[in-house]
Protein backbone atom coordinates (compact mmCIF):
# COMPACT_ATOMS: atom_id res chain seq x y z
CA UNK A 1 0.00 0.00 0.00
CA UNK A 2 1.09 3.65 -0.42
CA UNK A 3 -0.33 7.09 0.02
CA UNK A 4 -1.38 8.82 -3.29
CA UNK A 5 -3.18 12.17 -4.36
CA UNK A 6 -6.60 11.97 -5.46
CA UNK A 7 -9.88 13.48 -6.42
CA UNK A 8 -13.34 12.93 -6.53
CA UNK A 9 -14.71 15.98 -7.86
CA UNK A 10 -13.27 18.54 -10.22
CA UNK A 11 -12.81 21.80 -8.45
CA UNK A 12 -9.29 23.65 -6.77
CA UNK A 13 -7.30 22.17 -4.05
CA UNK A 14 -9.58 21.78 -1.72
CA UNK A 15 -10.98 18.66 -3.76
CA UNK A 16 -7.32 16.80 -3.19
CA UNK A 17 -7.64 13.93 -0.85
CA UNK A 18 -4.43 11.58 0.45
CA UNK A 19 -5.78 8.04 0.88
CA UNK A 20 -4.49 4.68 0.77
CA UNK A 21 -3.81 2.68 -2.44
CA UNK A 22 -2.22 -0.59 -3.45
CA UNK A 23 0.52 -0.47 -5.82
CA UNK A 24 1.46 -3.91 -7.88
CA UNK A 25 5.02 -5.32 -8.53
CA UNK A 26 6.10 -3.47 -12.30
CA UNK A 27 5.29 -4.76 -15.34
CA UNK A 28 7.12 -5.18 -17.95
CA UNK A 29 9.37 -2.44 -19.01
CA UNK A 30 8.83 -0.95 -15.83
CA UNK A 31 10.07 0.22 -12.89
CA UNK A 32 8.90 0.98 -9.22
CA UNK A 33 10.18 3.80 -7.52
CA UNK A 34 9.92 4.84 -3.78
CA UNK A 35 9.04 8.82 -4.36
CA UNK A 36 10.77 11.04 -2.68
CA UNK A 37 9.96 14.49 -4.35
CA UNK A 38 7.03 15.63 -6.09
CA UNK A 39 6.78 18.75 -8.30
CA UNK A 40 4.21 20.45 -9.02
CA UNK A 41 2.87 21.85 -12.92
CA UNK A 42 -0.08 24.37 -13.56
CA UNK A 43 -1.24 21.62 -15.96
CA UNK A 44 -2.24 19.69 -12.65
CA UNK A 45 -4.57 22.49 -11.55
CA UNK A 46 -6.11 22.65 -15.21
CA UNK A 47 -6.59 18.89 -15.07
CA UNK A 48 -8.29 18.55 -11.47
CA UNK A 49 -10.55 21.87 -12.78
CA UNK A 50 -11.59 20.04 -15.93
CA UNK A 51 -9.95 22.22 -18.29
CA UNK A 52 -6.61 20.41 -19.61
CA UNK A 53 -6.41 19.27 -23.07
CA UNK A 54 -7.33 15.83 -21.16
CA UNK A 55 -10.38 15.34 -18.78
CA UNK A 56 -9.60 13.20 -15.67
CA UNK A 57 -11.67 9.86 -14.92
CA UNK A 58 -13.36 10.48 -11.93
CA UNK A 59 -12.20 9.37 -9.02
CA UNK A 60 -8.69 10.67 -10.38
CA UNK A 61 -5.24 10.57 -9.81
CA UNK A 62 -2.84 13.41 -10.76
CA UNK A 63 0.94 14.42 -11.02
CA UNK A 64 3.09 14.90 -13.89
CA UNK A 65 6.77 15.12 -12.07
CA UNK A 66 8.51 12.84 -9.49
CA UNK A 67 11.99 11.72 -8.27
CA UNK A 68 12.66 8.77 -5.88
CA UNK A 69 14.95 5.51 -5.89
CA UNK A 70 14.11 3.32 -7.81
CA UNK A 71 13.14 0.26 -5.31
CA UNK A 72 12.10 -3.01 -8.09
CA UNK A 73 12.92 -3.35 -11.51
CA UNK A 74 10.29 -5.29 -14.17
CA UNK A 75 11.19 -7.77 -16.63
CA UNK A 76 13.34 -6.39 -19.55
CA UNK A 77 14.55 -3.76 -18.31
CA UNK A 78 18.32 -2.98 -18.76
CA UNK A 79 20.24 0.29 -17.61
CA UNK A 80 18.40 0.98 -14.56
CA UNK A 81 19.19 -0.69 -11.04
CA UNK A 82 17.39 -1.59 -7.34
CA UNK A 83 18.94 1.64 -5.76
CA UNK A 84 19.36 4.03 -8.36
CA UNK A 85 18.30 8.08 -7.69
CA UNK A 86 16.17 8.74 -10.44
CA UNK A 87 13.83 11.63 -12.09
CA UNK A 88 10.99 11.28 -14.49
CA UNK A 89 9.96 12.35 -17.98
CA UNK A 90 6.57 13.91 -17.50
CA UNK A 91 4.20 11.22 -18.94
CA UNK A 92 2.11 11.70 -21.89
CA UNK A 93 -0.98 11.09 -20.33
CA UNK A 94 -1.81 12.15 -16.78
CA UNK A 95 -4.97 10.39 -16.82
CA UNK A 96 -3.21 6.86 -17.56
CA UNK A 97 0.41 7.82 -15.51
CA UNK A 98 -0.35 9.71 -13.01
CA UNK A 99 3.08 10.28 -10.46
CA UNK A 100 1.92 11.86 -7.01
CA UNK A 101 2.52 8.82 -5.36
CA UNK A 102 4.66 7.30 -2.65
CA UNK A 103 5.05 4.61 -4.96
CA UNK A 104 4.79 4.39 -8.59
CA UNK A 105 5.28 1.93 -11.66
CA UNK A 106 7.14 3.63 -14.77
CA UNK A 107 8.07 2.98 -17.95
CA UNK A 108 11.60 2.39 -18.06
CA UNK A 109 12.62 4.42 -20.99
CA UNK A 110 11.30 7.82 -19.20
CA UNK A 111 12.89 7.34 -16.30
CA UNK A 112 15.99 9.41 -15.57
CA UNK A 113 19.45 9.10 -13.62
CA UNK A 114 19.80 12.16 -11.31
CA UNK A 115 23.13 13.55 -11.94
CA UNK A 116 25.54 13.35 -8.71
CA UNK A 117 24.63 15.86 -6.26
CA UNK A 118 21.38 16.60 -7.20
CA UNK A 119 18.79 16.75 -4.25
CA UNK A 120 15.48 15.00 -4.81
CA UNK A 121 13.68 18.11 -4.31
CA UNK A 122 15.85 19.46 -7.82
CA UNK A 123 15.24 16.52 -9.68
CA UNK A 124 11.59 16.91 -9.01
CA UNK A 125 11.73 20.01 -10.26
CA UNK A 126 13.99 19.92 -13.30
CA UNK A 127 12.38 17.86 -16.46
CA UNK A 128 8.95 19.51 -17.05
CA UNK A 129 10.31 22.93 -16.87
CA UNK A 130 13.69 22.38 -19.14
CA UNK A 131 12.14 20.05 -21.78
CA UNK A 132 9.76 21.90 -22.53
CA UNK A 133 11.67 25.00 -22.63
CA UNK A 134 13.74 23.16 -24.42
CA UNK A 135 11.41 21.82 -26.89
CA UNK A 136 10.21 24.99 -27.57
CA UNK A 137 13.31 27.19 -28.09
CA UNK A 138 15.76 24.76 -29.60
CA UNK A 139 12.48 23.02 -31.98
CA UNK A 140 10.41 25.59 -33.33
CA UNK A 141 12.33 28.35 -32.14
CA UNK A 142 15.36 27.65 -33.70
CA UNK A 143 17.43 29.58 -30.99
CA UNK A 144 20.70 30.97 -32.00
CA UNK A 145 23.77 32.43 -30.07
CA UNK A 146 22.98 36.36 -30.31
CA UNK A 147 18.64 36.00 -30.06
CA UNK A 148 16.92 38.62 -28.21
CA UNK A 149 14.00 36.14 -26.63
CA UNK A 150 11.05 37.39 -25.16
CA UNK A 151 10.11 35.23 -21.93
CA UNK A 152 6.79 35.70 -20.47
CA UNK A 153 5.51 34.30 -17.10
CA UNK A 154 9.41 34.36 -16.61
CA UNK A 155 9.06 33.69 -13.02
CA UNK A 156 7.51 30.49 -13.17
CA UNK A 157 9.89 27.35 -13.65
CA UNK A 158 9.53 26.68 -17.38
CA UNK A 159 10.54 30.72 -17.71
CA UNK A 160 13.61 30.47 -15.61
CA UNK A 161 14.62 27.21 -17.14
CA UNK A 162 14.16 29.32 -20.35
CA UNK A 163 16.09 32.13 -19.07
CA UNK A 164 19.45 29.47 -17.87
CA UNK A 165 18.66 27.66 -21.84
CA UNK A 166 19.42 31.34 -23.67
CA UNK A 167 21.93 31.88 -21.59
CA UNK A 168 23.91 28.28 -22.32
CA UNK A 169 23.79 29.43 -26.05
CA UNK A 170 24.23 32.64 -26.04
CA UNK A 171 20.85 34.72 -26.62
CA UNK A 172 20.05 37.24 -24.59
CA UNK A 173 16.75 36.76 -22.59
CA UNK A 174 14.15 39.28 -21.95
CA UNK A 175 12.07 38.76 -18.81
CA UNK A 176 8.27 39.58 -18.44
CA UNK A 177 6.90 39.78 -15.75
CA UNK A 178 3.58 41.14 -13.74
CA UNK A 179 5.44 43.89 -11.59
CA UNK A 180 8.75 45.18 -9.96
CA UNK A 181 8.65 42.58 -6.96
CA UNK A 182 10.21 40.30 -9.04
CA UNK A 183 12.31 42.34 -11.08
CA UNK A 184 15.69 41.44 -8.98
CA UNK A 185 14.74 38.07 -8.17
CA UNK A 186 14.60 37.72 -12.16
CA UNK A 187 18.05 39.36 -12.85
CA UNK A 188 19.55 37.26 -10.22
CA UNK A 189 18.54 34.43 -12.13
CA UNK A 190 20.26 35.03 -15.18
CA UNK A 191 18.03 37.21 -17.34
CA UNK A 192 19.73 40.12 -18.93
CA UNK A 193 16.10 42.26 -18.89
CA UNK A 194 13.08 42.53 -17.38
CA UNK A 195 9.74 44.13 -18.52
CA UNK A 196 6.71 44.76 -16.13
CA UNK A 197 3.66 44.72 -18.18
CA UNK A 198 2.02 45.87 -15.25
CA UNK A 199 3.61 49.53 -15.77
CA UNK A 200 5.59 49.11 -19.06
CA UNK A 201 3.77 49.58 -22.34
CA UNK A 202 5.47 46.07 -23.42
CA UNK A 203 6.00 46.35 -27.08
CA UNK A 204 7.30 49.84 -26.55
CA UNK A 205 9.95 48.30 -23.91
CA UNK A 206 10.67 45.23 -25.38
CA UNK A 207 12.09 47.16 -28.70
CA UNK A 208 14.01 49.68 -26.51
CA UNK A 209 15.80 46.69 -25.50
CA UNK A 210 15.97 44.19 -28.40
CA UNK A 211 16.66 47.48 -31.26
CA UNK A 212 14.07 48.24 -33.98
CA UNK A 213 14.04 45.17 -35.59
CA UNK A 214 12.65 43.07 -32.36
CA UNK A 215 13.33 40.15 -30.61
CA UNK A 216 12.89 37.12 -33.00
CA UNK A 217 11.72 34.80 -30.95
CA UNK A 218 9.19 34.96 -28.11
CA UNK A 219 8.53 32.16 -25.30
CA UNK A 220 4.68 33.21 -24.37
CA UNK A 221 2.95 31.14 -21.59
CA UNK A 222 -0.07 34.39 -21.16
CA UNK A 223 -1.72 35.27 -24.04
CA UNK A 224 -4.83 37.00 -23.63
CA UNK A 225 -4.71 40.53 -23.40
CA UNK A 226 -0.75 40.52 -23.57
CA UNK A 227 -0.66 38.90 -27.25
CA UNK A 228 -1.45 42.08 -29.18
CA UNK A 229 1.48 43.65 -27.52
CA UNK A 230 3.63 40.62 -28.35
CA UNK A 231 3.18 40.37 -32.13
CA UNK A 232 3.24 44.35 -32.06
CA UNK A 233 6.90 43.72 -30.60
CA UNK A 234 8.26 40.64 -32.22
CA UNK A 235 10.59 41.10 -35.34
CA UNK A 236 9.38 40.81 -38.90
CA UNK A 237 9.25 37.01 -39.71
CA UNK A 238 9.32 36.23 -36.16
CA UNK A 239 7.74 33.09 -33.97
CA UNK A 240 5.86 33.30 -30.90
CA UNK A 241 5.98 29.70 -29.41
CA UNK A 242 2.46 29.80 -27.05
CA UNK A 243 2.70 26.31 -24.39
CA UNK A 244 0.47 28.03 -22.15
CA UNK A 245 -2.77 30.14 -21.77
CA UNK A 246 -2.77 31.88 -18.20
CA UNK A 247 -4.76 34.88 -19.31
CA UNK A 248 -7.94 32.77 -20.48
CA UNK A 249 -9.23 36.14 -21.73
CA UNK A 250 -9.70 36.53 -25.50
CA UNK A 251 -8.04 39.36 -27.57
CA UNK A 252 -8.28 41.44 -30.70
CA UNK A 253 -5.73 39.93 -33.05
CA UNK A 254 -6.17 41.98 -36.47
CA UNK A 255 -4.97 39.60 -39.43
CA UNK A 256 -3.12 42.97 -40.71
CA UNK A 257 -0.51 42.29 -38.07
CA UNK A 258 0.28 39.06 -38.76
CA UNK A 259 0.55 39.27 -42.44
CA UNK A 260 2.47 42.44 -42.27
CA UNK A 261 5.22 40.54 -40.24
CA UNK A 262 4.90 37.29 -42.00
CA UNK A 263 4.76 36.17 -38.52
CA UNK A 264 4.49 32.43 -37.03
CA UNK A 265 2.33 31.50 -33.95
CA UNK A 266 2.79 27.97 -33.13
CA UNK A 267 1.36 26.42 -30.20
CA UNK A 268 3.74 23.82 -28.28
CA UNK A 269 2.98 21.06 -26.22
CA UNK A 270 5.90 19.14 -24.25
CA UNK A 271 4.74 15.65 -25.32
CA UNK A 272 5.54 16.56 -29.31
CA UNK A 273 9.38 16.09 -27.51
CA UNK A 274 8.55 12.75 -25.19
CA UNK A 275 6.85 10.97 -28.19
CA UNK A 276 9.87 11.26 -30.10
CA UNK A 277 12.77 9.57 -29.17
CA UNK A 278 15.24 11.10 -31.10
CA UNK A 279 14.46 14.49 -30.45
CA UNK A 280 13.56 13.27 -26.49
CA UNK A 281 17.30 11.14 -26.36
CA UNK A 282 19.20 14.68 -27.82
CA UNK A 283 17.04 17.12 -24.99
CA UNK A 284 17.93 14.68 -22.18
CA UNK A 285 21.98 14.42 -23.05
CA UNK A 286 21.67 18.68 -23.43
CA UNK A 287 19.73 18.97 -19.99
CA UNK A 288 22.14 16.71 -18.15
CA UNK A 289 25.15 17.48 -19.58
CA UNK A 290 24.11 21.44 -18.48
CA UNK A 291 22.80 19.91 -14.74
CA UNK A 292 26.18 18.29 -14.15
CA UNK A 293 28.33 21.46 -15.37
CA UNK A 294 26.20 23.53 -12.59
CA UNK A 295 25.32 25.22 -15.94
CA UNK A 296 22.06 24.38 -15.02
CA UNK A 297 20.23 24.82 -11.58
CA UNK A 298 16.18 24.41 -10.88
CA UNK A 299 15.28 26.86 -8.50
CA UNK A 300 12.90 26.15 -6.22
CA UNK A 301 10.49 29.05 -4.37
CA UNK A 302 9.38 26.35 -1.66
CA UNK A 303 8.67 23.42 0.12
CA UNK A 304 5.73 21.70 1.30
CA UNK A 305 5.09 18.04 3.19
CA UNK A 306 2.91 15.52 1.42
CA UNK A 307 0.33 16.39 3.95
CA UNK A 308 0.07 20.04 2.94
CA UNK A 309 -0.43 19.26 -1.11
CA UNK A 310 -4.06 21.14 -0.78
CA UNK A 311 -1.96 24.45 0.67
CA UNK A 312 1.06 23.59 -1.73
CA UNK A 313 -1.48 23.92 -4.84
CA UNK A 314 -3.12 27.09 -3.45
CA UNK A 315 0.67 28.41 -2.79
CA UNK A 316 1.34 27.80 -6.82
CA UNK A 317 -2.30 29.11 -7.66
CA UNK A 318 -1.32 32.14 -6.31
CA UNK A 319 1.39 32.94 -8.78
CA UNK A 320 3.79 34.61 -6.73
CA UNK A 321 6.41 32.19 -6.29
CA UNK A 322 9.05 32.38 -8.33
CA UNK A 323 10.31 28.93 -9.51
CA UNK A 324 8.79 25.66 -8.00
CA UNK A 325 6.63 24.22 -5.66
CA UNK A 326 8.21 21.19 -4.46
CA UNK A 327 5.92 18.30 -2.26
CA UNK A 328 8.69 16.29 -0.14
CA UNK A 329 7.15 12.99 0.78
Amino acid sequence: MARIVRFYRLGGPEVLEIEENPVTEPQEGEVRIDVRALGLNRAESLFRSGIYIERPELPSGSGLEAAGIVESVGPRVTGLSVGDHVALIPPISMRQRPVHSELVNFPAEFVVPMPAGQSFDEAAATWMAYLTAYGALIGPGELDAGDHVVITAASSSVGLAAIQIVNAVGGLSIAVTRSDSKRTALLEAGAAHVVTSDRDGVAVAIRDISGDGGPRVILDAVGGRLLPELVAAVAAGGIIVSYGAQDARTSDLPPAALLAKSLTIRGYLVHELVRDPAKLMAAKAFILDNLTSGVFRPIISRTFALEEIRGAYAYLEAGEQIGKVVVTV
